[in-house]
């Protein structure tokens, strides 16, 4: 992610804050700037920007940010939506009659936001799906399970539906330790998810590009209930790891595509904010190897250096970890079968095989 500065103070400010902490000026993401904006509130529903390449423009807090502080973007003051962008995605929260059910929704919503801020720099910003038989649209569902009403988190034509209570860390990190994962996060949710949307996105709009993700992640006409059934009773291959980014991604193709393109994403965020931050790591030529950029990651022609510049960053992000305690922060390992599907996802995402809001691929 990029580095953002207040435009009173100059300080650094964050993406999901909704006010410089140093200067205490409001704030909020500028969806059409791709930007963190500074603004002056002349009301309640009209702010005036203080950033100089949009200065004095005219905005207005989307109503989740004024009315319940889940969100922190703007929209133009004379837009006839009242809800963000981001917002407009989400058609069902948890009933907010429960109290804490509004900070489970608040961490949703920050975790979408930081997914559709990278969608969006990658030019692959999903939009709201507008009726049922719309393939190219998308829409989240948060809902809370209930006694003989369990949730599960998935993907179907479209819509994302999220158990809300992954929201709550001590039930996420239950499943975790339970399921034997390494990693579990609601924003690795988010971005596992959307693999599914986006193929689905790559299946209608570029068929001709079936063959060769079947060529890297295997033949998604497999069933997927049997699939699912033997990955739960016999577990993974002994020899997973030569092929597979985590155990659940031997499943079936559909997961280990869900599961890479999600690692995909988690490069591109780290390594930009790496980018922006300047981070450089001198290596002796030996064992330690270099981090350097020549160029922003997304959007970045190089992958070879991408690749290369993440497992650098991933093995110091680790030894950090270790030194302070903590298990690693990224416990896997890239081989150069992952690596080429790793390649089969940035080659498309470049070419924009991604993008759903083509006009000539009308709902």
């Amino acid at each position: 992610m990029k580095y953002f500065e207040c435009a009173v103070c100059h300080q650094q400010i964050f993406f999901g804050a909704s006010f410089c902490e140093y200067c205490k000026a409001p704030i909020g993401f500028v969806a059409s700037e791709k930007d963190m904006g500074t603004f002056r509130k002349d009301s309640e529903n009209e702010w005036v920007s203080l950033n100089e390449s949009y200065r004095n423009q005219k905005f207005k807090p989307c109503f989740n940010y004024s009315h319940y502080q889940v969100c922190n973007w703007m929209i133009p003051v004379d837009d006839e939506n009242i809800y963000c962008e981001s917002c407009q995605l989400t058609h069902t929260i948890p009933n907010l009659d429960e109290p804490e059910n509004i900070q489970y929704w608040r961490y949703l919503e920050q975790a979408k936001r930081r997914f559709l801020y990278l969608a969006q720099r990658m030019n692959i910003m999903p939009r709201p799906k507008r009726s049922e038989d719309d393939r190219y649209g998308l829409r989240y569902e948060f809902l809370m399970p209930m006694e003989g009403q369990p949730v599960l988190t998935g993907h179907a034509n479209g819509l994302i539906t999220l158990n809300a209570i992954e929201a709550d860390v001590v039930y996420r990190e239950t499943t975790r330790v339970t399921m034997g994962e390494n990693y579990r996060t609601l924003l690795g949710h988010f971005r596992h998810e959307s693999g599914h949307y986006y193929f689905d996105v790559m299946q209608n709009r570029h068929p001709e590009l079936v063959d060769e993700f079947r060529y890297y992640f295997g033949d998604e006409r497999q069933d997927y209930g049997m699939a699912l059934k033997r990955h739960y009773e016999q577990g993974p291959p002994s020899d997973w790891q030569d092929s597979y980014i985590s155990t659940y991604a031997t499943t079936h193709p559909w997961e280990d595509w869900a599961e890479t393109w999600a690692h995909y994403l988690h490069m591109m965020d780290t390594l930009e904010t790496a980018y922006f931050a300047g981070i450089r790591v001198q290596g002796n030529g030996r064992t330690l190897a270099n981090l350097y950029f020549t160029e922003c990651p997304i959007g970045g022609k190089d992958i070879e250096h991408i690749l290369e510049n993440w497992i650098a960053l991933t093995f110091n992000l680790n030894a950090l970890n270790r030194s302070i305690g903590l298990d690693d922060a990224y416990p896997f390992k890239l081989t150069e079968p992952v690596k080429d599907k790793l390649r089969f996802i940035h080659r498309h995402v470049l070419d924009k095989a991604f993008k759903s809001s083509q006009a000539s691929h009308p709902a």
